[in-house]
């Protein structure tokens, strides 16, 4: 039998092994929490927004079976992520304030599917605790294989390929939806925009800009092969921007034309033919065979270029929604206090709570 004096170093032996044992696995839970933490924390705090009431002449869509799917509702589609948080924020916030039946707005945000659904669902629950909305994930796998390098690496993100996918993602009891960009405010009310006429065979509806140099959305490539450029031979082809769409969700799922731009994306793959993202592909199947929407519901380019992002002046006429389109985002150029002068217009929406707020 072993004396007290051969046990109490083996006693202590023990107590350090449990103690190192315990501090090891502590240390290690709290690095996973720490590595969790960076992965999906939204570093920016938002205010709740105030809430916002239907006018007396809005129908009830309450009651509706599937509210999700109300007919009488505005359907309002927008992709959803960490990066572009603080603008979509805004957005929403002035879709809301400038309607006249808020209440009957539904949000269907788009997000990747490596993205915190659940953290952007809280996030944008806690601003507007009110809001009607649904969350989808897009499969960045659809479309990954599709991608071509551009002029500008945040026009290469999965994510902004989404709205082509929108009659897949959305329930097919969505017949219609207005797509919107997350770097844009509307100072009117969207349902003038949503009841834009589509006639007998339109799928969509957007402003278009038959002053631009049409051309210069796709290469010498393109314009000296004959079989490609006679794909508006029958077409009066003018530019358009696919951030602000009105889209008939029924007709694009019969025509199938989801599939219509993955064969472009197809061929950029094998011979590039544009520079520019997700936009040529729209207007290679859409440019000239689409609704025609008033230029006050894009005022677009407030962004500046893809290069420099240098400061824009309003295109002459109306306004109903500002849209920085470009390099140049309105909270980026705030927060560096090199504003430009448009993006005062931005600031009231902005729904970003002031460094070391006391408000919990």
């Amino acid at each position: 039998m072993k004396s007290e004096r051969q046990l109490l170093p083996l006693f202590f032996l023990s107590l350090f092994i449990i103690s190192s044992t315990t501090t090891t696995t502590a240390t290690a839970t709290a690095a996973v929490r720490i590595r969790n933490a960076v992965v999906t924390k939204i570093p920016q705090q938002f205010r709740e927004a105030p809430e916002f009431y239907n006018s007396p002449e809005c129908p009830s869509i309450e009651n509706t079976h599937n509210l999700i799917c109300s007919d009488k509702a505005v359907h309002v589609a927008m992709t959803l992520d960490s990066a572009y948080i603080r603008g979509s924020m805004a957005a929403i916030l002035s879709i809301l304030q400038h309607s006249s039946c808020p209440q009957n707005t539904i949000f269907h945000f788009v997000t990747s599917a490596s993205a915190n659904a659940s953290l952007l669902r809280a996030t944008i629950l806690a601003s507007f605790p009110y809001l009607k909305f649904q969350v989808y994930q897009f499969d960045d796998s659809y479309v990954a294989g599709l991608i071509s390098t551009s002029i500008r690496s945040a026009l290469d993100c999965p994510l902004n390929y989404a709205r082509s996918y929108l009659a897949n993602i959305l329930p097919t009891c969505v017949k219609k939806v207005v797509y919107l960009d997350s770097d844009l405010v509307l100072v009117d009310d969207i349902a003038k925009l949503a009841a834009t006429p589509l006639g007998e065979n339109k799928i969509l509806a957007a402003p278009e800009y038959c002053n631009a140099n049409f051309t210069s959305y796709f290469t010498p490539t393109f314009w000296s092969n004959p079989s490609l450029s006679l794909t508006f031979a029958d077409r009066k082809a003018c530019y358009f921007n696919t951030g602000v769409m009105v889209i008939d969700l029924d007709r694009w799922r019969k025509g199938d034309y989801t599939n219509k731009i993955e064969e472009w994306m197809e061929l950029q793959k094998r011979m590039r033919i544009y520079e520019l993202g997700s936009l040529p592909p729209f207007l290679l199947v859409f440019a000239g065979n689409i609704a025609p929407v008033d230029h006050r519901w894009n005022q677009h380019g407030l962004g500046g270029d893809n290069f420099r992002g240098l400061c824009r002046d309003l295109h002459p006429g109306p306004v109903s929604l500002l849209h920085w389109s470009g390099k140049g985002k309105p909270w980026a150029r705030l927060d560096a206090n090199r504003p430009c002068p448009l993006d005062a217009l931005w600031a009231p929406y902005d729904l970003l709570k002031p460094p070391f707020s006391f408000d919990s």
